[in-house]
């Protein structure tokens, strides 16, 4: 062989050894336990890219093609000067992410759109970055996709890489004091609060270890809604944070002296331009177009037209697509009625009829999408009373659905529960010391009982209308894998000694099955009382062990791998309290009935057994369920609601609805209107016609 040949074949053997040995190295890194908080921050990374993708789509950013982000650096006085963003005279705060440049003056004066603005947040050596620009101008759909863009960058990186990327997570600042709580010990404890990662008692360390490794950063949007004094402080706060920080704001909003981010770099997004905006409504119609809609588009480019003065935001464009542009090709609006200059003169003329209309065609019976529950007229009505009631009530303008207890008179929702469980307390007892003690004890203990009960159950339901904090979700934070096996664990002990005491001399020996089933209710309290659902057996006979002492024991049997963690939503949390707890609540009542119930029968026989059961299993079942279930509260006042204003029965059903429908959004746990447009024009007066 040649010197040729044997040099390549030697250089053949050479690569191969080498792709052998990084296949091994790959291999061994693969089976190596990954370190706690790569694991979170990737557990957290997936939460966050289902929560926001599935609100992207919702908002159709996503298809179709949304419409083109435009940024400038501002020309307002909302931040200081540019060189304390890029670090030109000093040292940087935050390195570039892996992949990504550090960001120059020039870069920043160049603009841009997605792909730059996402340079710019991940190579600003400051690490802070302003979203600015007017109202509905797009600057929360901007966050939004520049969101998206930050998890796929991370998501394309290579692991060893990933570490330095942080998961972008956005929040709304209300709740937030600054003279309480630092920047990172308030997003440690909403991310407590939105995402089931950080649920266990050690999950707040676990969020703030991430925050302090620089594994998160915050996007804040709503800033412009905090009072001046609040938002200053908020900024101020936000300046010392360790981790980047995104503010999402009206640029007014931040044109005072102490109302600045210092060291950030203020992006202004730009108006929707004509051409933009037509060529994303045209898109949508078919081909051809149908008739009007040539003679709008014409005019869109007209400068100083109503329609063109209009269709400068993101939010008024996507108003006349859901109005007109989605419904032109079977009978829709003429879309040229938009046109006529002597009812619509102005901008904003125009907007409110696009702001008006929505509703009416979001609930109009369209082909090809889901039949709407309600007319609407309910639903203006509904949505005109939850506006009136979020502008008043609620200064961050979030809708709760478990503040809308406290919207009604609480003392008839009151009575008629402790009238109910006093009905329900008097019956059983009567009947149970009849059959026990006789007629005369029955009349005279009967009616004590059902005072009792009616009292209780009244106290109980009126605390719900204090706006108690929001537990989590899910079947896991109940019956966590290590509390099952804990109470598996107490229910064979228990039902093995207990049957064993029994076969002393002297003793009314039980079957083997017996004390099984008798020792079934121990092992289901230990497992409530090992979790967080300890709550729930609090004060009845199953309930030792359910006090704060033992929250270090919940804390270890509690944790779970953190891969199974997802966003919490209005909708996850209605379900927690309307399903979930009160069936844990009929499970709780059944485990006391049946403890109770099997020892009186194995010493009074099966009847009154039974009867004893019964009456044990009724406090625990009514106060662990449907007396104490905040969903039931909601419930019964929008009963109340709807016989006072005319608002549906199942009320939080129409607020995911109208979520569905693009009239609400999620907020977290909590909804807001689509805009603050929306939501002042349906506070304003009545048009005629609505």
């Amino acid at each position: 062989m040649s010197r040729t040949g044997n040099a390549t074949a030697n250089g053949g053997v050479a690569n191969t050894g080498y792709l052998r040995i990084r296949k091994l190295v790959q291999v061994h890194q693969a089976a190596a336990p990954r370190p706690p908080l790569d694991v979170a921050a990737d557990a957290l990374a997936g939460a966050v890219r289902g929560q926001w993708e599935e609100e992207a789509a919702l908002r159709r950013l996503l298809e179709p093609a949304p419409l083109p982000l435009r940024w400038q650096v501002t020309r307002r006085k909302v931040a200081g000067r540019i060189d304390g963003a890029v670090a030109e005279e000093g040292r940087a705060r935050f390195d570039p992410l892996p992949g990504l440049a550090p960001v120059t003056r020039d870069v920043l004066r160049r603009g841009g759109g997605l792909p730059a603005l996402h340079a710019v947040y991940g190579g600003l050596p400051s690490g802070r970055l302003l979203l600015v620009g007017e109202p509905a101008v797009g600057k929360t759909s901007a966050a939004i996709l520049l969101l998206r863009e930050a998890l796929r960058h991370r998501a394309k990186a290579a692991p060893d890489e990933r570490a330095g990327i942080p998961v972008p997570v956005m929040l709304t600042p209300f709740g937030w004091d600054p003279a309480e709580e630092s920047a990172a010990d308030w997003v440690a404890g909403r991310l407590c609060h939105q995402y089931t990662l950080f649920r266990s008692r050690g999950g707040l360390d676990r969020a703030r270890e991430l925050l302090a490794d620089g594994r998160i950063a915050l996007f804040l949007d709503g800033i412009d809604e905090v009072a001046g004094k609040p938002r200053a402080a908020m900024l101020s706060a936000l300046e010392e944070a360790d981790f980047r920080v995104v503010v999402v704001s009206r640029a007014r909003a931040l044109t005072g002296r102490h109302q600045r981010l210092s060291g950030a770099a203020a992006l202004e997004i730009q108006p929707v331009s004509a051409e933009d905006a037509g060529a994303y409504l045209m898109n949508l119609l078919p081909d051809p177009g149908p008739s009007g809609w040539e003679e709008f588009h014409r005019r869109l480019h007209e400068p100083g037209s109503a329609v063109a003065e209009t269709l400068t935001s993101p939010l008024a464009v996507s108003l006349l697509r859901d109005v007109y542009a989605d419904h032109a090709d079977h009978d829709g609006r003429r879309v040229d009625e938009l046109l006529d200059t002597a009812r619509f003169p102005d901008a904003r003329s125009l907007r409110e009829h696009l702001l008006d209309q929505l509703i009416t065609t979001a609930y109009t019976p369209r082909p090809r999408r889901p039949r709407p529950r309600h007319s609407p007229e309910t639903a203006r009505r509904t949505l005109r009373y939850l506006a009136a009631q979020v502008t008043s009530t609620q200064a961050d303008r979030e809708l709760r659905w478990w503040h809308i207890p406290a919207w009604t008179d609480p003392r008839p929702r009151t009575i008629a529960v402790g009238a109910v469980t006093g009905l329900l307390y008097g019956l059983v007892g009567l009947f149970v010391l009849w059959e026990t003690t006789g007629p005369l004890w029955a009349c005279l203990l009967a009616p004590l009982c059902a005072v009792a009960g009616a009292v209780l159950a009244a106290h109980r339901h009126a605390e719900l209308s204090d706006q108690p904090p929001l537990p989590s979700a899910g079947w896991r934070d109940i019956f966590p894998p290590r509390a099952v096996a804990l109470g598996i664990f107490v229910w064979l002990f228990s039902g093995t000694v207990s049957w064993l005491a029994l076969q002393l001399p002297g003793m009314h020996p039980l079957p083997v099955w017996l004390a099984c089933l008798a020792a079934l209710p121990l092992g289901f309290g230990t497992t409530l009382v090992s979790s967080r659902g300890y709550k729930l057996v609090a004060g009845t006979l199953l309930g030792t062990g359910s006090g704060p002492g033992y929250n270090e024991l919940r804390d270890r049997l509690s944790r779970r791998p953190v891969a199974e963690t997802q966003a919490v939503g209005p909708r996850e949390v209605w379900r927690h309290h309307i399903g979930l707890r009160l069936l844990l609540g009929l499970l709780t009542g059944v485990a006391v009935a049946l403890f109770a119930g099997l020892l009186a029968a194995h010493e009074y026989g099966v009847e009154k057994g039974a009867l004893v059961g019964a009456l044990a299993g009724l406090y625990p079942f009514l106060f662990a369920g449907p007396v104490g279930n905040l969903g039931v509260a909601t419930a019964l006042a929008a009963l109340q609601l709807s016989a006072a204003e005319g608002t549906p029965v199942r009320l939080v059903a129409f607020l995911e609805d109208a979520r569905r429908r693009g009239i609400l959004r999620a907020a977290g746990p909590a909804y807001q209107f689509r805009h603050d447009w929306l939501r002042a024009r349906l506070t304003g007066p009545a048009r005629s016609g609505d």
